[in-house]
């Protein structure tokens, strides 16, 4: 076990902060000492929910302030993200950020400038990264049973209606901004995690439910966005959020060996008989309860390559900035109804 410990100050005091409380208290190394929130909040009932002894801040310049503290949880509103953690990077604190990242482009280089400045440590949460099913899908493809996979299409189907805590500020473009910001990150990422990050363009479409539920959107809840990779490869990530069905994470993977549909595999290394598909026992990405996502596996990464002084597996800042690019390209090609380029929108970025 580490003999490192790290004390983590949670910014906002929501569902997804209650998730990160507590998994972050159940790694080996962190703690959370002290929670932001605009409300206040009494010390004993945080304790009796939570665990650990935390002290309640509703001003941040406080807690950010306070020594002990040496890792910050940031789960506000996404309109605020990036004040937030330019801020905390300055006061020298390592950085826990939920997703999106921010809003702008623009913004998430800020992040990224602070933090590289500062000499901290940062990580966005794509923890899915994490569960079973896409630690499954990336081992399949390292061993080769898929062979060159040429082609893959990942489809976030989650309906975000006033049934789920987050539709009472993810309609606006304000905080929500768009389908794949708001929750469609999570395909497009998956897909760069199967396929690799040398996009060179996309190209999207995007449309949006009649229904009043979704109609209360201020920007298109369903975008579908063809992607261009430089090594010939292509992919598709449909993100739909205006659905009336149950959480879907579609995952079609074909390479020059096999094929790969959410949890069934059919490859010709393995010799199957009557090419009928074998299914994989493997836990797929099949809720959008935060609390049934793997956070603390990825913050016990996170808190391990501490440890090390370096930048964590998977989901760190730097790998995840590749994700928002080609997120950001899309909603530009939404926007101008052309096909946008990588290298147009870090130029327009920086």
């Amino acid at each position: 076990m580490s003999k490192n410990s790290y004390n983590v100050g949670v910014i906002g005091y929501g569902w997804a902060a209650t998730a990160h409380i507590d998994a972050i208290n159940g790694t080996n190394q962190g703690t959370v000492r002290a929670v932001y929130s605009s409300r206040e909040l009494d010390p004993a009932d945080l304790k009796a929910a939570h665990g650990s002894d935390i002290t309640p801040y509703q001003k941040l310049d406080d807690m950010l302030a306070d020594s002990a503290i040496d890792t910050v949880s940031i789960t506000s509103y996404p309109k605020q993200h990036t004040d937030q953690a330019i801020a905390a990077a300055k006061a020298g604190k390592n950085l826990i950020i939920e997703k999106p990242l921010a809003l702008t482009l623009e913004d998430c280089y800020a992040i990224q400038q602070a933090v590289d400045e500062a000499g901290v440590k940062a990580c966005v949460c794509f923890e899915l990264r994490f569960v079973s099913q896409f630690q499954s899908t990336r081992k399949i493809i390292d061993e080769g049973l898929l062979g060159d996979v040429h082609y893959g299409e990942i489809d976030y189907y989650h309906g975000i209606g006033p049934w789920y805590g987050q539709y009472r500020w993810n309609t606006t473009r304000g905080n929500g901004g768009s389908s794949l910001l708001s929750a469609g990150c999570h395909a497009m990422d998956a897909l760069l995690l199967y396929m690799g990050t040398d996009v060179s363009s996309v190209s999207s479409m995007a449309t949006q439910s009649t229904h009043d539920i979704f109609s209360k959107y201020e920007y298109p809840t369903t975008t579908v966005t063809l992607v261009n990779f430089a090594s010939g490869k292509v992919g598709k990530v449909a993100s739909v959020i205006d659905c009336f069905q149950p959480y879907y994470f579609h995952t079609h993977l074909v390479g020059s060996e096999g094929s790969l549909l959410d949890n069934k595999l059919y490859s010709n290394k393995l010799h199957q008989r009557d090419k009928e598909w074998a299914q994989l026992p493997m836990a797929m990405a099949d809720s959008g309860d935060v609390t049934d996502h793997p956070y603390q596996a990825q913050f016990q990464a996170f808190f391990d390559a501490l440890d090390k002084g370096e930048d964590m597996p998977l989901t760190s800042l730097n790998e995840s900035i590749k994700t928002f690019e080609v997120i950001f390209a899309a909603d530009k090609s939404v926007e101008e109804g052309r096909p946008i380029t990588i290298e147009e929108i870090r130029s327009a970025g920086k």
